[in-house]
């Protein structure tokens, strides 16, 4: 039986799936469903009506109650006709152009250095500027996700060429054996925290908040949100923002911008915990004042996964240090006047001593 199929252009992404016996005689559009869960009933119909979903050997547009049979394969088109969500900055598209760049690859595994606002793997109609794609399109062959960064966050992220080599190192970060170390920019607020510390406020979701997805800290003797734990290292101090590095030790939600912003140092650019987050929800609505991106100074958050240390394979020590990234570097050096090799050759002091 056929493997799922893909291709992938700036224009079009074209995705087939092979019809397994456990799929037989189910309808069109519920075959689609169970292969791409995120899209919703409504939008696979229009879909089939305009033949972008067709049946290998049939004549198109099909009926969404059309049944599938064993054997076929069933064709997923999607244009990139404005279907991604362009985000603005100061009233212009932010660009996706940035491509991934190789730190480390053998025959099961590649380590890359992801732009920001490139997504891991595929989610909901986010379907091209994605690591998984990206790299499928160049070896012809279903890459596996073995664990994720947010979308907004550049740097190291691992990609497994089998099965086989992506839950074995999945296993490693389920079992808390990967050692990560993230750089970021921050806001010292009055009163913050001095370095070096370690962070370990609870997290958890309130059903409350605004927007939805907001994380919550709580003090460590609670009994409401997970334990969670993160290190902080400074890197360099100037003209009232830091350069540090996070050392999560726990691998929660938002973990390192919540642990940051609760000790003083929201980060730079981040429209959720910067003590305002109704600015997220401006952003989101394309209605963002001039105030809200003067607060912001850049369109993400500055925060980069930097190192990455893990036993891979099992008789060797891996760790991989990713470049910081050219916005950041723009940035530093437009309002800091601080030069990327000075900040690079700092942060890999820092990480030969706590990663290595």
């Amino acid at each position: 039986m056929g493997e799922i199929e893909k291709s992938f252009t700036t224009e079009k992404y074209t995705v087939s799936y092979p019809v397994h016996t456990e799929h037989d005689k189910l309808r069109l559009d519920q075959f689609v469903m169970t292969q791409m869960p995120n899209l919703s009933r409504q939008f696979l119909k229009s879909k089939i009506e305009k033949g972008e979903i067709t049946i290998s050997g049939r004549k198109s547009p099909h009926k969404s109650s059309v049944k599938v049979h064993f054997g076929e394969s069933i064709t997923v088109i999607t244009h990139n006709d404005g279907m991604i969500e362009d985000e603005l900055w100061r009233g212009e598209v932010i660009s996706r152009d940035q491509e991934p760049t190789i730190v480390y690859e053998d025959s099961g595994l590649l380590v890359i250095n992801k732009p920001p606002f490139m997504l891991t793997h595929p989610a909901g109609k986010n379907l091209f500027y994605c690591a998984t794609v990206f790299y499928e399109t160049i070896y012809k062959h279903t890459m596996h996700s073995i664990h994720r960064i947010d979308r907004e966050t550049s740097g190291i992220l691992m990609l497994g060429k089998n099965p086989h080599v992506s839950q074995k190192v999945s296993a490693l970060f389920e079992q808390d054996q990967v050692k990560k170390c993230y750089f970021f920019i921050a806001h010292k607020n009055l009163g913050a925290r001095s370095f070096p510390f370690t962070a370990k406020e609870r997290l958890g979701n309130d059903d409350n908040a605004i927007p939805r997805g907001l994380i919550r800290s709580y003090p460590e003797t609670s009994l409401d949100g997970k334990d969670a734990e993160t290190h902080f290292e400074l890197v360099l101090e100037k003209d009232n923002y830091v350069l540090a590095l996070a050392f999560p030790l726990s691998g929660r939600q938002h973990q390192i911008r919540v642990h940051a912003a609760t000790h003083g140092y929201p980060l730079l650019g981040d429209k959720l915990y910067n003590g305002d987050s109704s600015v997220f929800i401006r952003f989101k609505d394309s209605s963002a004042s001039s105030e809200d991106h003067e607060k912001m100074q850049i369109p993400r958050q500055a925060l980069h996964a930097v190192a990455l240390k893990l036993t891979y394979p099992a008789e060797d020590l891996q760790h991989f240090i990713a470049p910081l990234p050219k916005d950041l570097v723009d940035w530093l050096e437009l309002k800091l006047h601080v030069k990327k090799d000075t900040i690079e050759a700092l942060i890999k002091t820092s990480v030969q001593k706590f990663l290595i």
